[in-house]
């Protein structure tokens, strides 16, 4: 079934294209919206562990759900690798990847 994720810190292409080459091996239908704030991340979810790891997938690039319970130290971290992913999605774009 198609779900979708309002996550945080995503804010251009550059981050967008780093979800995406990062989960479209195993969710290949996988859509960032750039239209709305917060951003949303939708894909097509079989199971819970298909879940699990798309959410952990997301936080561990700087990019939670915002039904993350994040701590404000927590929180300026994931923010910082945000930052990292996104200038590999640009950098990637820039390649043509």
């Amino acid at each position: 079934m198609k779900k979708s994720y309002e996550v945080l810190n995503i804010k251009c292409g550059g981050c967008a294209g780093t979800v995406k080459s990062k989960l479209k091996e195993r969710f290949p239908d996988i859509e960032v919206s750039l239209e709305s704030e917060p951003r949303v991340v939708s894909a097509t979810i079989e199971s819970d562990e298909d879940e699990r790891y798309l959410l952990e997938t997301l936080k561990s690039l700087g990019y939670p759900s915002i039904h993350e319970d994040l701590g404000s130290l927590e929180g300026a971290l994931l923010k910082g690798k945000s930052f990292v992913s996104c200038a590999i999605g640009k950098m990637s774009q820039d390649k043509g990847e």
